[in-house]
């Protein structure tokens, strides 16, 4: 989703982007076509996607590349490929671009982005990248829509009072953490709160969710939805999960309950908990209703403390209209002198 940002913020510019995918059950492969991006799809299983098969995943690669077009820069979003794959691309693309934000492997690229907050963020990854490599770190290099950046522009002054909840824990949600969510609200007994509760189109729970949101009345079940700006911009708290989505609510300056997923998530969780930018739940898979009911009570009855968290939140984040796209787009259509090695009249992204 996080290339799709940057995809769709490059094609504004007047790039031309391809994207390349592995077939594998869950892909947003037909997402990325409904979009209008032309799509290669990698054959194999998920299964072969390990740091030790590196070199199947490049075999794959190389014929796309040198198909006849002509990339000028190729941007790779994958925790298990690391510098061997980018330099084995070497020959046949402009420049390297990576997106991370594990800091756990080395990288050959001219870009690193990292849109994540960390404490001593800048120094994470100063032995994994070449010397020249141009690094775009933390969430003032966020990849947001461009809905966000207009949503921020009209967003009105939050008090703190609870009044409407935003429910989102990601597309899939794996632990049917939103039915318990849902639950834990009920249980507060404070029906007057409206909650908007969003979820994928591949959520394996679909049908218990929205029995559970007509059974509690004043909910309103979104499914797919392309309005996450104006459901975001609406709530007043929301109960959601780490990753991407993050920053679009740190953007908007929304109060947030963060609940962690991935090992990927943890790390940037509580550093922001640290910072009273959000409030850390804990992994999916711990949660207990009875903790969930504790901390949705809790932040119903301080709004002076969800005031402050959104105030940090947006603080936190710079203001990305001020951008002509986003930096990280505007990095790779403007191109500037990265290093003597790099040309800096290579044309827009094909």
């Amino acid at each position: 989703m996080r290339c799709l940002t940057l995809a769709e913020g490059l094609r504004r510019g007047g790039g031309q982007v391809a994207f390349a995918c592995r077939d594998v059950p869950g892909n947003l492969c037909g997402h990325i076509e409904d979009k209008g991006f032309k799509l290669f799809r990698l054959a194999g299983t998920a299964g072969d996607e390990t740091l030790g098969s590196w070199h199947l995943d490049a075999e794959q690669m190389q014929p796309i590349l040198n198909s006849g077009a002509s990339y000028d820069w190729l941007v790779v979003d994958h925790y298990e490929l690391d510098s061997r794959w980018e330099s084995a691309m070497r020959p046949y693309v402009g420049r390297v671009m990576a997106i991370d934000d594990l800091a756990d492997r080395p990288h050959d690229c001219d870009v690193l982005l990292d849109q994540n907050y960390y404490k001593a963020l800048e120094v994470r990854y100063d032995d994994l990248v070449p010397e020249h490599c141009l690094k775009l770190l933390g969430p003032a290099n966020a990849l947001l829509r461009a809905e966000f950046l207009a949503a921020r522009r009209q967003l009105r002054q939050r008090d703190g009072s609870v009044s409407r909840v935003l429910v989102f824990l990601g597309g899939s949600d794996s632990e049917n953490i939103t039915s318990r969510v849902i639950e834990a609200i009920t249980l507060t007994r404070r029906h007057e709160i409206a909650l908007d509760v969003v979820i994928g189109s591949t959520n394996p729970h679909r049908e218990q969710i929205a029995a559970q949101c007509v059974l509690r009345g004043n909910a309103t079940l979104h499914v797919q939805t392309g309005n996450m700006a104006e459901l975001m911009a609406s709530a007043d708290l929301s109960i959601g999960a780490g990753g991407a989505t993050t920053w679009e609510r740190c953007y908007l300056g929304l109060p947030t309950l963060t609940v962690v997923f991935a090992a990927n998530q943890e790390r940037t969780t509580t550093d922001l908990a640290d910072i009273g930018v959000i409030r850390y739940l804990g992994w999916a898979d711990k949660l207990c209703s009875a903790d969930l009911v504790a901390a949705i009570r809790y932040a119903i009855s301080h709004p002076a403390e969800n005031a402050e968290m959104g105030s940090r939140a947006m603080k936190l984040m710079k203001d990305l209209s001020q951008s002509q796209y986003l930096p990280a787009v505007d990095t790779i259509l403007q191109q500037p002198e990265l290093n003597s090695t790099c040309n800096p009249n290579l044309p827009v992204v094909q």
